[in-house]
């Protein structure tokens, strides 16, 4: 089978590190990653099944634009000198604030690698965090994670914080635990400001909690979920896909989400990266590319959602998502909701913002994750409504319809990083030592678990 060279590109060592050539290369329908470093010797790695979509999903071209601030040179070259330096290519759509290396699960899978005992930033180092964010002059989204945010007594303060120096929008990851055992919390923490509750959800079945969290989970998840309907907080669901653990489980995760629509407002899907100690290099049996997760939920929806549906996301890198818009009808089943790309994400939607389309394309994005993951304002509408006779309201409420939304994103680890994708890169982690570095970047490590930004964890970590 020849090779087809399709761009020409950069990445990382994986052993070193170090900055090297590459290549995407399509070997009969899957792209590969190519790579050499001078050291130690060559790397290939699938980033892409599919040559239909990854044709389509260029098509939809750079939307890259320079961040408003930048505050560290550029030395060592991309990905070394993250701070933000000025070879970054786009604003800032959803911030991560770490709030904690704790955790009160010890996951197999994770992407920090959290630990059961470590210090806590204080609430004044978390407020430098967000004025350092307020200098960099664009608003973004505010996700509060860790470890897990939750072990925190005082994380409604943070809220509350966030919200009193301007961010209009914070969510909270979290695996759940504090929200289901309490009753009260998450009612405590929507009373602060909270918008959404990002929920890490794995599949519909305690098999796969065990193999990815380490415990039973599933019923903590449903209370969870109902606690956050009480307090009137959108939860979004948030599967890690891990290849012969928990694919075939997308389309029940789905149905799940649906019958807890308007509580649930997306799921948000995450095919598993590798981060920690991996000597080896993981096989491509391991991978899962976003084509083939939206072919997935096609297959296993008996084509409610069809492949057709998605798009590139509106700002990052082409090759980084896919979402859809959609509707609930009254049978419960999804309905696309507009063309794909189309809604204010999009540049070409008209949104009336006013801001030129390149520049602001982070901020449109930011304001669409907004609107579509915050818990749905209540229905004004009423038989007495002007213009609104008793036919046509009756009408209405037989053709009601909640929003939902489907995504998902594709993170990089050390195999697999192509510093195009990371240069537009719009999710970003503020560092300890109060630098803002592209979430990719922040999470990277070794083949032996060497960071490149993230303090040194000894456990292996995929996420």
């Amino acid at each position: 089978m020849s090779d087809r060279l399709l761009a020409v590109t950069e990445s990382v060592c994986p052993v070193c590190l170090r900055t090297v050539a590459a290549q995407r290369v399509a070997t009969g329908d899957d792209v590969y990653l190519h790579k050499r470093c001078p050291e130690h010797g060559a790397f290939k790695t699938i980033v892409w099944r599919g040559l239909e979509t990854y044709f389509q999903w260029g098509e939809r071209g750079s939307r890259a634009a320079a961040p408003p601030v930048t505050e560290t040179p550029v030395e060592r070259g991309c990905p070394h000198d993250c701070g933000i330096c000025p070879e970054h290519r786009q604003h800032s759509c959803c911030v991560l604030l770490e709030v904690t290396q704790r955790c009160n699960l010890r996951c197999p899978v994770c992407f920090a690698s959290a630990e059961r005992e470590d210090s806590d930033p204080d609430i004044a180092e978390i407020e430098a965090w967000l004025r350092l964010l307020q200098r960099h002059g664009s608003p973004v989204n505010i996700q509060l994670s860790g470890g897990e945010p939750t072990v925190r007594d005082d994380l409604p303060e943070i809220v509350a914080r966030c919200r009193m120096l301007g961010f209009d929008f914070v969510q909270l990851n979290t695996n759940g635990l504090r929200l289901a055992k309490e009753a009260g919390y998450a009612k405590q923490l929507a009373d602060a400001g909270l918008d959404c509750v990002f929920l890490q959800f794995d599949g519909v079945s305690d098999g796969v909690y065990r193999r990815i969290r380490g415990a039973n989970l599933l019923a903590v998840k449903k209370t969870a979920i109902m606690r956050c309907a009480d307090a009137g907080l959108g939860v979004v669901l948030v599967p890690t896909l891990v290849p012969g653990v928990n694919v075939g489980e997308i389309g029940n995760i789905l149905a799940f989400a649906l019958a807890r629509v308007p509580a649930v407002r997306a799921v948000h899907f995450q095919p598993v990266s590798y981060f920690g100690r991996y000597p080896a290099a993981p096989a491509d049996r391991d991978r899962i590319t976003l084509p083939e997760v939206m072919r997935e939920l096609e297959r296993q929806t008996d084509g409610m959602v069809q492949a057709s549906d998605f798009a590139p996301g509106s700002a990052e890198n082409a090759y980084c998502s896919f979402s859809g818009k959609f509707f609930v009808g009254g049978n419960g089943r999804l309905h696309a909701a507009a063309a794909p790309g189309g809604g204010c994400g999009d540049s070409s939607s008209g949104c009336g913002c006013g801001l030129p389309a390149a520049d602001d394309a982070a901020q449109r994005a930011r304001r669409v994750v907004a609107g579509q993951w915050a818990a749905e304002a209540a229905e004004a509408a009423s038989p007495d409504t002007p213009g609104i006779g008793i036919a046509s309201f009756e009408a209405f409420l037989a053709n009601h319809r909640h929003s939902f939304s489907i995504s998902g994103m594709a993170f990089q680890d050390a195999w697999n990083l192509d510093l195009e994708r990371l240069r537009e890169c719009f999710i970003h982690v503020v560092s300890p030592d109060r630098r803002v570095i592209p979430f990719c970047a922040y999470n990277l490590t070794s083949a032996s678990g060497e960071p490149l930004y993230r303090r040194p964890h000894h456990e292996c970590a995929l996420a």
